[in-house]
């Protein structure tokens, strides 16, 4: 019994050092091998493998370690108020959190199934949907258009500011004023003044 304790203790260290080697590992280069990460870990690639089978699925697992701490901060971000000030405060912590994590979205992007990606975004998009139907009851968020390709335009515009990023053609600075402005724009009714 205590030889199986002290196994399931080994093993969870060992999960928890390759998905902390992971997160670093891919948030520095998205094309980390796993034998980096295994190598960052302090363990063999056999015991990487004995816990994550494919590369997929470790960083599948990474994302959604990162989604979740994700959810935690914007759990905190005051959505009461004007709904298009409320709107610019989840913005702004949401494009921290894409900021931070964006080598991890392209590696999951690249290793994850189509449509995967945004299922992780669940939880997140369900925050921004109540926000937009709120705003849409005010009138200040336009009704003419679909709540999901509304959600869609103000997703794309963010990982659209990473990928700007990482092409050199934005700096991390403009990015949160460039999203906010051009999702408010987006979401604004027609003929109605956008807001500064």
């Amino acid at each position: 019994m205590a030889g199986t304790t002290t196994r399931r203790a080994d093993a969870q260290r060992n999960i928890a050092a390759i998905l902390t080697a992971a997160a670093e590992c891919l948030g520095r280069n998205p094309a980390a091998s796993t034998s980096e990460i295994a190598k960052a870990a302090g363990v063999g690639r056999v015991t990487l493998y004995g816990h994550f089978p494919s590369r997929a699925e470790l960083v599948d697992a990474v994302f959604v370690q990162a989604i979740a701490a994700g959810e935690e901060t914007l759990g905190k971000v005051d959505l009461s108020g004007d709904p298009r000030e409320a709107l610019g405060r989840l913005i702004e912590s949401s494009w921290h959190l894409v900021d931070q994590y964006r080598a991890l979205l392209v590696a999951a992007s690249e290793a994850l199934p189509p449509g995967r990606v945004r299922e992780l975004h669940a939880d997140p998009m369900t925050r921004a949907e109540r926000l937009l139907e709120r705003g849409r009851e005010a009138g200040v968020f336009r009704s003419d258009l679909p709540v999901a390709w509304l959600l869609s335009v103000m997703h794309n515009v963010m990982h659209g500011a990473a990928g700007d990023i990482q092409a050199g053609r934005i700096t991390s600075d403009q990015a949160a004023h460039y999203i906010t402005t051009t999702v408010l724009a987006a979401f604004t009714p027609p003929g109605e003044r956008v807001p500064e």
